[in-house]
C-alpha cells in the first residue's frame, strides 16, 4: 500500500512537467526589441487578416529601468509583431501612441536621455521603426508647457499635439480602441 501511495505522489509531482506544452518560440519580425508573438493553434480569437485593427496607446508609464522600453512601446510593438506573424497586412493596422506623464522621459533625444539616466535611450530605435510602420506618435503639448519641457529635446519622430486627452477623444471618435500603459 505504501508503494502505491508513493507512486501516486511521484505521478502528481511529475504531471505538471509532463503536461508542459511545447510552444513555439516568440517571433518579433516587425519590432525586434518588443515582446514577440507565439501562434496559438486553434485559438478562440485569432488575428484576422481581413479585419482593420485601430488602437491608440495612451503612454503614461515610465519604464521600470532606464535601459528598458516604455510599457506602451513594448505593448504596441508586441501587437505589431502579432499582426506581422499572423499575416495581417500593414494597411490593416492603424496605431497611434500619445505620450504624457511619466512616459515623457522615454521620448527624450539621446543626449538628454543619457544626461538624465547615463544610458542610451532604448526607445529611439523603436520610435523610428514605428514611424516606418505608419504608427502616429504624439506628445501632450499641455504636459510639455506645464513641465517647461523644450520640445527640441524630444525625439524628432514625435509630434507635439495640443493635448493628450484631445488626441485620445479624437481617435476614440474615429473607432480606435484606447489601450493604457
Amino acid at each position: 500500500m505504501r508503494c502505491c501511495f508513493m507512486l501516486v505522489i511521484i505521478v502528481a509531482i511529475a504531471m505538471p512537467a509532463l503536461a508542459h506544452a511545447a510552444w513555439d518560440a516568440p517571433q518579433a519580425p516587425a519590432i525586434p526589441a518588443a515582446d514577440g508573438f507565439v501562434v496559438i493553434p486553434a485559438a478562440a480569437v485569432p488575428p484576422d487578416p481581413a479585419h482593420t485593427y485601430r488602437a491608440i496607446f495612451d503612454s503614461t508609464l515610465a519604464a521600470a529601468k532606464p535601459d528598458q522600453l516604455l510599457p506602451a512601446l513594448n505593448m504596441a510593438g508586441s501587437e505589431l509583431n502579432a499582426f506581422a506573424v499572423s499575416h495581417v497586412p500593414a494597411a490593416k493596422v492603424k496605431f497611434a501612441v500619445v505620450f504624457h506623464g511619466a512616459a515623457l522621459d522615454g521620448i527624450l533625444d539621446d543626449a538628454h536621455y543619457r544626461s538624465k539616466f547615463g544610458v542610451a535611450n532604448p526607445n529611439l530605435p523603436v520610435l523610428d521603426q514605428f514611424r516606418k510602420a505608419g504608427v502616429e506618435l504624439f506628445v501632450c503639448g499641455q504636459n510639455l508647457a506645464a513641465e517647461h519641457i523644450d520640445s527640441t529635446t524630444l525625439a524628432p519622430t514625435v509630434r507635439v499635439a495640443s493635448d493628450a486627452l484631445i488626441v485620445l477623444i479624437s481617435y476614440q471618435n474615429h473607432g480606435y480602441a484606447v489601450l493604457n500603459f
